[in-house]
């Protein structure tokens, strides 16, 4: 198991991802209600090299040289990928050593607006930034961002970016019933959209364990206000169940006596089902039940049950 990569995994949306860990657990510029990564641990803006870069292209290039079927590379982990200084120098080895694999970032946005940082993602080729809300109580109830870091800066960081990177831009807005689902809301993130002008808006819900334990999932009912009102000028999507079912190849195969160790590995960046455990190890579901259930037993994970299933998780 790597230290900086994990997966291939099944994502909702991207198909087969090879996730990339750039910071720390859990170092972000926001303490989102829903963050499936647990609550923030580290609450920051500086941009410095959390992990060696040389470690992570280290790790990149064994990896990428044994051809694994990968629909996306994706900067995400548990903590704000864009907090690392090297993450441009990262993303411009892997175009230019393996220019087959697409690079996405998945991202809170907070820092966009650097211009610096904006040159440096010039290698990625899909942007996927958060606004889950538009004015500024709503954003510190959802977002719990640094105090220095206002809602305009975040809206304004967003709509230069649109402006300086040429990668495609996906704007992910995370609907919480009760929160940031009133009229007035949704007419202050309608404005925030028709200024930051994405290729598409995705509606996320809660689809695993999130911080908050009174966070709620929302229904089509509720998720279909946004769908009207931004229609007219952008297309929308609501984010399903993931795109393909098994991402690992043979050569993508875990041990079976690291099967432990990696399972921890997984459930200690985001709550998983069996499904995607044992899918992003390549091993199958009954040799990986019996290695969650003595988890469990030892209190090493816990056992959520949710809508999509029963996640584990630390």
């Amino acid at each position: 198991m790597y230290k900086y990569l994990f997966g291939p995994v099944s994502s909702r949306r991207l198909g087969i991802s090879l996730g990339v860990d750039l910071v720390p657990p859990k170092t972000c510029s926001l303490d989102c209600i829903y963050c499936e990564a647990g609550r923030t641990t580290c609450l920051t803006l500086e941009r410095r090299e959390y992990y060696p870069t040389s470690e992570i292209i280290g790790e990149l290039r064994e990896l990428l040289s044994s051809d694994p079927k990968l629909d996306y590379i994706t900067f995400s982990g548990a903590g704000e990928p864009t907090l690392h200084s090297g993450m441009g120098e990262i993303a411009r080895f892997i175009k230019e050593n393996f220019p087959k694999y697409r690079i996405c970032l998945i991202t809170n946005g907070t820092l966009l607006g650097d211009a610096k940082l904006a040159k440096e993602l010039a290698s990625v080729d899909l942007v996927i930034p958060s606004l889950d809300a538009a004015d500024e109580e709503t954003f510190r109830k959802i977002n719990r961002p640094c105090p220095s870091l206002p809602c305009s800066t975040l809206i304004n960081s967003l709509e230069s970016f649109r402006k300086l990177c040429p990668a495609d831009l996906w704007l992910e807005i995370f609907v919480i019933p009760g929160v940031n689902d009133s009229p007035e809301s949704i007419e202050s993130i309608r404005k925030a959209v028709a200024r930051i002008r994405p290729d598409k808006v995705q509606l996320n819900s809660l689809d695993r364990p999130g911080t908050e334990k009174w966070v709620e999932k929302a229904t089509e009912d509720e998720l279909r206000p946004f769908i009207k009102a931004l229609e007219p000028f952008v297309k929308v999507e609501i984010i399903g169940k993931p795109l393909v079912s098994a991402p690992a190849g043979k050569s993508m195969r875990c041990p079976v006596q690291d099967i432990e160790r990696n399972a921890m590995e997984l459930v200690r960046r985001r709550p998983c089902t069996l499904v995607e455990i044992a899918s992003a190890l390549s091993l199958g579901e009954d040799e990986v039940q019996s290695v969650l259930d003595g988890l469990v037993e030892d209190g090493r994970i816990k056992v959520e049950k949710m809508d999509r299933g029963v996640f584990y998780r630390i």
